[in-house]
């Protein structure tokens, strides 16, 4: 018998369950018995989390259980009925209704469904959104994911990604731990027990992890829970630097991640075994080895496929050798992990060197690998970034690819910000003037319109470039400008800042911390971004700038080189340009170019003007990414799985 149109069967049941309207939209009578009501609920959370956004079709491969049970867990339940028809759901003395199926006619252009929780679902509307040709079961692993727990930009990534990717009718899960710390708690609120748990074999022992769920933005979001996620401080150390147990935290990760797709139902289905895992950082760099050692030996997985995204190549979770054994893995796959630390770093005479290296093992046993942007797909290939990893990604250059990554235009859009104090557009720029003069207000500068205002957000450290804005100060300070820095790191570099806040009052000012408003205040506000990152993967704040028509001016360096174009006022079309890439990165190079761009914002105001809505103009969105990412997907499935 076909499915009836989605919701139609929530429709007929709240209508049986007895008319009355109640807060979370489905029609119920008070007086109907609990048992009733809560009936009704059940099935209606099934129907509207099976279905997923309208029309959200799925090959029966991805419906079907999987035909060898998970290696670390119980047998799954029975198998649900065919796809063809709908999973069964226990009616809970509902079956003597004797409901008719009736047609809900619902708008092909704009209908999205979306559940917020199993607990409370709503149906919501929202515009139409294009969807992918061939549809996966994506499975993301991650050590953060915006807004649970979040250290930087992986974390921004894991959680757009993967609600773009859903919104373009993939069946998505992310998979990363359950970090409670007495701050961070209130952000698993909506998530629930899904009574699940498995005992996974490492670290001398059986480890009992168990999951939590929630449904949001068509994604489902799967927390690994476990005592060693629990502590002050933040995702991966405290004050006293990085926690000692890492390689065990993310050991027990990956090893659920795996697990995941073959036991827990999430919407009255499993995952199952045809999979996409994207894994990202050293933090799930195991699953792509447990895949290969581990499942694909005994038939599990064996049509499932893994890309590794590398976001930083510093972090690659290297431990010494003597924890191989802990890692449950079998002896002859220690050379998939194994690193030998050059001389001149080891720490004696009599130390060997010897490690392993989750990153590394990531990279050979991957089916693809992606770097966060294609200026950084090259960089990693190098000596000078590679991080001693340049000669292995260099031998799989033929699977290495760079996407770079996407914004999240619900968060960061000038027309709709809540953050800033006047909202713009490219047709429209009179509110950047009107927030430019808020912001000089709030951090105590003169008000002045005609001043360029130069900003600087991010980490105060070496990799930023820190240093080099500190030694170009005081010669930029002798211009007729205001400079505002946003960040925290290095103490020295923190203290420098009130210092010479304190020296130029009237030009710069030194705001030690981080604030997303206050980021989202000077975005707008600044005329000019500064970002002379010694590297940067990707890079997010240039991204912003754009966005918001504040003009960027960055070294040529990884992302930063593919995102901003060069200011030419010759081109073959006319101007051309979204800012100012300079390189080689040195202080009289950084200086002349601040300069130039200063010049340009004083001299040539319709030369600035269309510079400002070029950056505007530029598509960052992640539905643009989320393509380049399904096109990697396919070419991954055209080539056989790794096997040794």
């Amino acid at each position: 018998m076909a499915t009836p149109a989605v919701g139609a069967a929530c429709v007929l049941l709240a209508r049986a369950a007895g008319p009355g309207p109640r807060r979370n939209g489905f029609g119920g009578d008070q007086a109907r018995p609990r048992r009733l009501q809560r009936a009704v609920r059940r099935r209606c959370v099934a129907e509207l989390s099976r279905e997923g956004p309208a029309p959200r079709p799925m090959p029966p491969a991805q419906l079907a259980p999987p035909l060898v049970p998970g290696l670390l867990a119980p047998p799954p339940a029975p198998a649900p009925e065919p796809a063809s028809t709908p999973p069964s759901v226990p009616d809970d003395g509902l079956g003597d209704l004797d409901l008719q199926p009736e047609v809900v006619v619902e708008s092909e252009q704009d209908s999205k469904i979306m559940v917020g929780k199993e607990q409370d679902s709503e149906i919501m509307v929202g515009k139409e959104q294009a969807k992918a040709e061939v549809t996966h079961s994506v499975v993301f692993v991650t050590g953060e994911a915006a807004p649970y727990a979040k250290s930087g930009g992986l974390g921004d990534v894991c959680g757009s990604l993967p609600v773009a990717l859903a919104a373009r009718g993939h069946r998505v899960m992310v998979v990363m731990p359950r970090y409670l710390n007495g701050t961070s708690d209130k952000n698993y609120a909506n998530a629930f027990y899904t009574e699940k748990r498995i005992r996974i074999p490492c670290f001398g022992g059986d480890h009992e992890v168990t999951f939590f769920h929630e449904y949001r933005d068509s994604v489902d979001w799967v927390f690994v829970d476990h005592p060693s996620y629990h502590r002050p401080g933040n995702l991966y150390g405290d004050k006293f630097g990085a926690y000692g147990d890492n390689q065990f935290r993310y050991t027990l990760l990956c090893y659920a991640a795996c697990e995941a797709p073959l036991v827990l139902e999430l919407g009255g289905y499993i995952y199952g075994q045809n999979c996409m895992f994207v894994v990202n950082d050293w933090h799930a760099s195991l699953v792509p080895v447990l895949l290969a050692a581990k499942y694909r030996p005994y038939g599990v997985y064996k049509d499932s496929r893994s890309i590794l995204v590398i976001h930083n190549l510093a972090h690659q979770g290297v431990e010494p050798a003597s924890t191989y054994p802990d890692l449950g893995l079998p002896p002859e796959w220690y050379g998939a992990l194994e690193w030998v630390f050059p001389e001149w770093a080891r720490r004696h005479a009599l130390d060997k060197g010897e490690a392993v290296n989750f990153l590394k093992g990531a990279v050979v046993t991957a089916d693809r690998i992606v770097t966060v942007s294609k200026g950084y797909s090259w960089e990693v290939t190098t000596a000078e970034g590679g991080q001693g990893l340049d000669e292995l990604l260099s031998s799989r250059k033929s699977v290495l690819n760079g996407i770079v990554n996407g914004i999240d235009i619900n968060d960061w859009n000038p027309e709709t910000d809540k953050n800033i104090p006047s909202h713009y557009s490219a047709d429209d720029l009179s509110g950047k003037a009107k927030c430019k003069a808020a912001l000089q207000k709030e951090l105590g500068l003169p008000i002045r319109p005609d001043v360029p205002m130069i900003g600087f957000i991010g980490r105060l450290d070496y990799q930023k470039g820190i240093d080099l804005i500190q030694l170009i100060m005081p010669d930029l300070m002798r211009d007729d400008v205001q400079f505002v820095m946003l960040g925290s790191g290095d103490p020295e570099l923190e203290e420098w800042m009130r210092s010479t806040e304190s020296n130029f009052r009237d030009k710069f000012r030194g705001w030690v911390g981080f604030s997303v408003p206050v980021s989202h205040r000077i975005t707008a506000g600044c005329d000019i971004l500064l970002m002379p990152s010694r590297f940067e993967p990707c890079g997010l704040n240039q991204l912003y700038a754009m966005q918001y028509g504040t003009v960027p001016v960055v070294h040529a360096t990884g992302g930063l080189r593919d995102t901003v174009e060069n200011f030419n006022p010759f081109g073959d079309n006319g101007e051309q340009g979204t800012g100012w890439a300079f390189a080689p990165l040195t202080t009289e190079n950084m200086l002349w170019t601040l300069r130039t761009a200063i010049s340009t914002y004083r001299e040539h105001k319709s030369s600035w003007e269309g510079l400002m809505k070029r950056g505007m103009s530029k598509d960052f969105t992640w539905d643009h990414a989320a393509e380049q990412y399904e096109q990697i997907f396919q070419w991954a499935f055209i080539d056989q799985p790794y096997v040794r």
